[in-house]
C-alpha cells in the first residue's frame, strides 16, 4: 500500500532559500570532534589494557 506525503509538510527543495536552510541545519551538528566517540574509545582501550594486564599476571 502506497501512502502519500502529508499535505502540511513542505518539500525543502521547493525553493532555494528553504533548501539552503535545510542543508545548513545539519552542518552545525557534524562540525568539530565527536567527544563522546573519543571518550568511549578511550574507555574501551583502558578496559582492554586492564584485561590483558590481569591475564599476564
Amino acid at each position: 500500500m502506497v501512502t502519500s506525503m502529508p499535505k502540511n509538510e513542505q518539500d525543502p527543495a521547493g525553493n532555494t532559500q528553504q533548501f539552503r536552510a535545510f542543508a545548513n541545519r545539519g552542518e552545525s551538528a557534524s562540525s568539530g570532534p565527536n567527544t563522546g566517540l573519543i571518550v568511549g574509545g578511550g574507555v574501551v582501550l583502558l578496559v582492554l589494557i586492564v584485561v590483558v594486564a590481569l591475564l599476564v599476571v
